[in-house]
């Protein structure tokens, strides 16, 4: 039998930037299949947390209305409901967003 070693929560995960540049608090980070919300100000080659589970308003980039409980994806200019090529699933509306809505408060994939 396997033994696992217990290292942490899981609402947040240790990141470490490895681009040349600090990335913002509030920051969205796409991770292959889901995305993360940056905690804190993560500088170039260190750790910081990156939020994995929670409820976060993020831009939308959507000009139809996205009913709450749709699944919802994140390209580089927002979250959109259509799922392309160049989407990462990001959770589900957690309220209704008005097609004119900048914004949507969107549940994080788990």
């Amino acid at each position: 039998m396997s033994k696992a070693t217990y290292l942490q929560r899981g609402e947040s995960l240790d990141y470490l930037n490895s681009t040349s540049e600090a990335i913002a608090a509030g920051t969205v980070i796409p991770l292959v299949s889901r995305i993360g919300v940056a905690g804190t100000t993560i500088e170039p080659g260190e750790l910081g947390s990156v939020h994995v589970i929670g409820v976060f308003e993020i831009p939308k980039n959507d000009t139809t209305e996205i009913l709450m409980g749709t699944p919802v994806y994140y390209d580089e200019t927002g979250i959109i409901a259509t799922e392309t090529a160049d989407t990462i699933p990001a959770g589900y509306a957690a309220a209704t967003a008005a097609a004119a809505d900048a914004a949507i408060p969107v549940k994080l994939l788990g």
